[in-house]
């Protein structure tokens, strides 16, 4: 008999009031996929009072560059969910991801993704996988902050806060605890990020030990999805900052047997939205052949956060007994499928089958008790504000010049930058892509038009404002073309800024 050992569940205390739900189709097989899902919820005695509303392509196209119009905005407002098919986003141009930008509006900081076999119905190399990826998601590079700053250099900023490491870290623990999970687990990549990686594996270690019954520990992301591809079963809980997220959570998805099985919860102290974590699949759509599976869990995980367990464990059974039959779409066809079906015929058979479990598989159940002899938080994903605040002292500039003279010879630069430093400040190097390239660089290194002139107090005075003012008007006056600078701070006595590499 295979079994699923552990059904994630995204549970509260019931509303008294039927809860409001917006509803959103969403681009390509979208539509489709949320018939579907909808069906589903009204067969199994939902409880929700629903609004639908437009976002995506169509939306963009009336000239709303947001792609949600202003009346939807408040809608989602008043809701206490959002369900919603998946939107197509342009690679490269065009306009800025939608879901991006509803999660950082409302505050969605935590995408949960539960991620299991349901081996041998759905093919599958690795029939022990079941763990669930907790993703930080309103940070990291997803600030979509970015900027073309010389002909040949773009940058994207990666933020990471402490307050958003605090409340992904916590909710990632709280949730273990609440689950039955027994570890977690942290990916970061703070061997090359020490500051912004280093923070988020920092404030990890900070609260792990306040969740003594579950086990913790931190992996480098790179042999950590290596290991995650390879052997699963080894993972639990996932903790990671946004991008590393985003691509595990798919890794993860993949390896139950398909992505189109996974669905997701982005979860916010007002609203919550709950989505599949597929794409809007233009290619396939109107073809009544995506499927719905995803979009489907997503709502059992909604109906889970909303009080309402019986119906979200009585959806979830009817889908375990439909794969366990046989019924299956084309994504996932294999040995054990008995009728290839499209995807409404497959939510028909998911219909059919509420209020049967499955006879091999382990049914599921659904409800908000905690697991036995583990203390609950207050407030799980509510982060915990030191109350100590650094002593911040400037030392230092980093100047970033546009330059680009012939033979882009970093010791002519530094030569003509040296005289310019002044009396408050003193040319401690130049780096070329983060390379220390002077003083002392080897002629080997490649060299774009952007460097970055680390300026450093000359003295054990603090700079100025005014000095470092000062300092740039001579860096302009000398015919040099300044496109960013950064300031270097030390917070009790310990730089806030990375080494040079070579330095």
């Amino acid at each position: 008999m295979t079994t699923l050992a552990r059904q994630p569940q995204m549970t509260q205390a019931p509303t008294t009031d039927t809860p409001k739900v917006a509803i959103a189709h969403g681009d390509g097989i979208g539509p489709e996929i949320m018939a579907a899902a909808r069906r589903v919820l009204d067969a199994a005695q939902a409880q929700l009072d629903t609004t639908e509303i437009a976002i995506g392509k169509t939306v963009y196209e009336q000239g709303h560059s947001a792609g949600i119009a202003p009346e939807s905005w408040d809608v989602i407002r008043a809701s206490d969910a959002i369900l919603k098919a998946p939107i197509t986003t342009p690679q490269g141009g065009g306009y800025k991801s939608l879901n991006v930008t509803l999660r950082k509006t409302l505050g969605l900081f935590a995408n949960v993704r539960p991620c299991r076999s349901v081996a041998p119905f759905v093919p599958t190399k690795h029939p022990g996988i079941d763990c669930v990826i907790v993703r930080e998601n309103e940070e990291d590079t997803y600030a979509g902050i970015e900027h073309r700053q010389t002909a040949e250099v773009t940058q994207c900023l990666k933020l990471i806060t402490r307050p958003g490491c605090e409340r992904i870290v916590k909710y990632a623990f709280d949730y273990a605890r609440s689950h039955g999970r027994k570890k977690v687990t942290c990916f970061v990549k703070d061997n090359i990020m020490k500051l912004t990686d280093g923070l988020f594996h920092q404030v990890f270690d900070e609260i792990a030990p306040l969740y003594p019954d579950i086990e913790a520990e931190s992996r480098i992301i790179d042999i950590a999805t290596a290991q995650l591809a390879d052997t699963p079963e080894r993972f639990d809980v996932i903790v990671t900052p946004n991008l590393y997220g985003d691509i595990v959570s798919d890794v993860a998805a993949q390896l139950t047997g398909s992505v189109g099985l996974g669905g997701s919860a982005n979860i916010g102290n007002h609203v919550s939205m709950f989505e599949a974590i597929h794409g809007s699949a233009p290619d396939i759509a109107g073809q009544d052949i995506a499927n719905p599976s995803g979009l489907i869990l997503a709502a059992v995980q909604m109906l889970n956060h909303l009080g309402q367990p019986e119906p979200a464990a009585d959806i979830h059974n009817a889908w375990l007994t439909t794969l366990e039959q046989g019924i299956h779409t084309v994504d996932i066809a294999g040995e054990s499928t008995r009728h290839k079906v499209g995807t409404q015929a497959f939510a028909d058979a998911v219909i059919d089958r509420l209020g049967q479990s499955p006879a091999h598989l382990q049914p599921v159940t659904y409800g908000s008790t905690p697991q036995a002899g583990a203390e609950q938080s207050a407030a799980p994903g509510t982060p915990t504000r030191k109350t100590h605040k650094p002593t911040k002292q400037l030392t230092g500039i980093d100047v970033f010049l546009d330059w680009d003279a012939p033979g882009r010879n970093p010791q002519q630069l530094g030569e003509h930058l040296q005289p310019l430093a002044g009396p408050d400040f003193k040319l401690k190097m130049i780096t070329n892509r983060g390379v220390k390239v002077f003083p002392g660089g080897f002629p080997e290194t490649f060299c774009t038009d952007h460097w970055r002139c680390r300026f450093t107090a000359a003295d054990a005075a603090t700079p100025t404002h005014a000095a470092v003012v000062a300092l740039l008007t001579r860096i302009h006056d000398a015919g040099l073309d300044f496109i960013k600078t950064e300031h270097l701070y030390t917070f009790d006595g310990k730089p806030g800024y990375s080494m040079g590499q070579g330095e």
